[in-house]
């Protein structure tokens, strides 16, 4: 049986999930899900999920969500060679400390920016929220230095996890361009798309 990705395409987290898929060069069915109409609340995807939550990957009669744990859980299964997430203890913890970073500081905070705009009734940013956000990219560009990636000299999956656009940054992201493969067809579309949708909603509200 081959792999399901319950996936959204304005979702950046659904967006790693398939360029790690793409970059292990494995089979997946994409199946997206309309999350502004509810279709992720219908019955046979909550008994899928019962956080209702995208991306989510059935591997067989297994199932995972949340992208990072998706992630870690593919290249330890179906990774050709471990550079991706190295099984040394000390480079496995750096990727790990990124990869809460990702999801506890940097997409938390950006989340709170652009989050009650889209889908709630804020009408500007808050600016609490933009101040972490910055200060996370500052320290994300700490991170890349100049060894070219987030967690060290080569690519782990804290990049692919993380590579959404931020420039010490543009250098880094060309490379994840050229460097993933399919990143222009499972990337690039859905990040413009949620952009305009932002656009859009921050527009209605002023």
């Amino acid at each position: 049986m081959g792999l399901d990705l319950y996936f959204m395409d304005k979702s950046s987290p659904a967006r790693a999930a398939l360029l790690l898929i793409k970059t292990l060069g494995l089979d997946v069915n994409v199946k997206s899900l309309d999350l502004f109409g509810g279709e992720h609340l219908q019955e046979d995807f909550v008994a899928i999920n019962p956080q209702h939550t995208i991306p989510t990957l059935v591997d067989g009669k297994f199932v995972i969500w949340e992208s990072r744990a998706i992630m870690t859980y593919l290249v330890n299964k179906y990774g050709k060679d471990t550079s991706l997430y190295p099984t040394d203890p000390e480079e496995r913890a750096v990727v790990d400390q990124r990869l809460y970073f990702d999801m506890g500081t940097l997409y938390d905070n950006f989340g709170k920016c652009v989050y009650p705009i889209i889908f709630g009734g804020a009408k500007e940013v808050d600016e609490a929220a933009l101040t972490k956000t910055k200060q996370a990219l500052t320290w994300l560009e700490g991170f890349i230095g100049d060894r070219g990636f987030v967690a060290g000299s080569s690519l782990t999956v804290a990049d692919i996890a993380l590579g959404s656009p931020c420039p010490h940054w543009s250098a880094w992201l060309n490379k994840l361009k050229t460097t993933l493969p399919g990143y222009a067809e499972a990337n690039q579309p859905g990040a413009e798309a949620f952009g305009v949708m932002f656009k859009e909603a921050l527009a209605r509200k002023s």
